[in-house]
């Protein structure tokens, strides 16, 4: 169904939808998932930047303690 819908038909779809929501509502709704994919990307680098927090505490100092070596 969506294979047969060429230039034209999206045109008339843009055309019907900047109708019946006015170009105020249609630039209102784009900032809007503007910032929703802003703060998306945010999420994302605040989880990895966890994990790689994370990975680089366990893998710190892996020396063994002053008591390991006054016994040999």
């Amino acid at each position: 169904m969506l294979n047969n819908i060429g230039l034209p038909g999206l045109l008339l779809i843009a055309v019907v939808v900047l109708v019946l929501f006015g170009r105020g509502k249609i630039s209102s709704l784009m900032g809007e998932v503007g910032k929703g994919i802003t703060a998306f990307k945010k999420g994302v680098n605040e989880g990895t930047k966890e994990l790689e927090d994370q990975a680089a505490e366990s893998a710190k100092d892996v020396t063994p303690a002053e008591e390991d070596k006054d016994k040999a």
